[in-house]
């Protein structure tokens, strides 16, 4: 696909993403048009907060899209079809992932997500319309697997095949008539982090902190000493969690 479709091909990825999310089954946490709060961060503002990301602007999400997705899994060089694909897959659940799957799919080897000269070489080299059905095939199978499918199964599998449909079209070198999304596709189609693992550590470390500061101050020990250990305990619970969405950033790059 040339350079100047991008546009074109964020248009159908937008109608599909929608507005504003926080879905707590979500792993990518509060979302506006596809752009986490992770991304959000990592772009635009270090310390954004929810209503940070409820209030950005389409702008900022197009440069976020452009600079992530698009140029960093090199679409401008990818066969028309074959990089709306592969875009829209990076997009939903991760660039980690769309990568391998583009390299396995062309009998690469997928030990990096990293789109290459070799990748775009290859990808020139095959048939655009078997490769769209392999990715888009192997991404419902993926989908279908997760566990959050029961939640957003129904605008995953739709989103599926119309990205097949259209990037199909594309291939064939035909005007894609793209319908826009009935409903949007909420939801990141990433491997989820368990909230019991924030829970588990912060939550966890904290009544443990509590319980030895109490068992302290019984056994007669200075009130300097039992402030010194609820100040280890939060210490210890605000790095847990901070640990816990570190790994849930993570997974936003769902791995293969």
């Amino acid at each position: 696909m040339a350079a100047e479709n991008f546009s074109a091909a964020l248009k159908r990825l937008l109608a599909h993403e929608g507005g504003y999310t926080n879905h707590p089954s979500d792993p990518g946490g509060p979302t506006n048009f596809g752009i986490t709060i992770f991304d959000y961060r990592k772009y635009v503002k270090p310390d954004a907060t929810a209503a940070d990301v409820k209030s950005m602007a389409l702008d900022e999400a197009k440069r976020i899209y452009r600079a992530k997705y698009w140029d960093a899994q090199r679409c401008d060089d990818l066969p028309g079809g074959v990089d709306y694909a592969v875009f829209d897959y990076g997009v939903n659940s991760g660039i980690g992932r769309s990568g391998k799957v583009l390299r396995r799919c062309l009998v690469l080897p997928d030990d990096t997500s990293v789109v290459n000269d070799p990748v775009v070489a290859a990808a020139a080299g095959t048939d655009p319309k078997a490769l769209v059905a392999a990715i888009c095939d192997e991404r419902l199978r993926f989908l279908q697997r997760l566990k959050t499918w029961d939640v957003f199964g129904k605008g995953w599998g739709r989103r599926v095949a119309e990205v097949k449909s259209v990037s199909l079209a594309l291939a064939a070198g035909a005007p894609a008539k793209s319908k826009a999304a009935n409903a949007p596709a909420a939801g990141k189609g990433a491997v989820p982090v368990a909230k019991a693992a924030q829970q588990g550590s912060a939550g966890a470390i904290a009544a443990a902190g509590a319980a030895a500061a109490q068992q302290a101050h019984q056994s007669g020990m200075s009130a300097w000493t039992v402030a010194l250990i609820v100040a280890c305990a939060i210490a210890l619970a605000v790095g847990g969690w901070l640990f816990w969405r570190w790994r849930q950033a993570l997974a936003q790059q769902a791995p293969a």
